[in-house]
């Protein structure tokens, strides 16, 4: 099980993130109450599709993870996401998708 990010500019790949995969759905599994907030709509085994806004909503939830994390691992994988997110937020018409598998 793993995600990966990609941050999408109408059908453009404009940038990704592959390296957390596996550790970033442990977090998010291990660290996001179910049915809370928008994180807890990331499925881990189908894609997820985020818009500016819900990216910019996540952004609160992310930075409270963060400081939940349990090794340098999950920090690490938040602190991508966070960023992926922030990228999505301040891209007109940015997607974040979220890839499952």
């Amino acid at each position: 099980m793993g995600i990966e990010l990609e941050l999408r500019q109408r059908n453009t790949v404009v940038r990704r993130s592959y390296e957390h995969g596996e550790t970033l759905a442990l977090a998010l599994d291990r660290l996001v109450p179910p049915g809370q907030g928008r994180l807890s709509q990331i499925d881990p085994y189908r894609d997820t599709r985020f818009t500016g806004s819900d990216a910019q909503a996540a952004l609160p939830e992310v930075a409270a993870l963060v400081d939940k994390c349990t090794s340098p691992f999950q920090e690490a994988a938040l602190l991508d996401l966070a960023e992926m997110l922030r990228a999505c937020a301040e891209t007109p018409g940015g997607c974040l998708w979220f890839i499952g598998d």
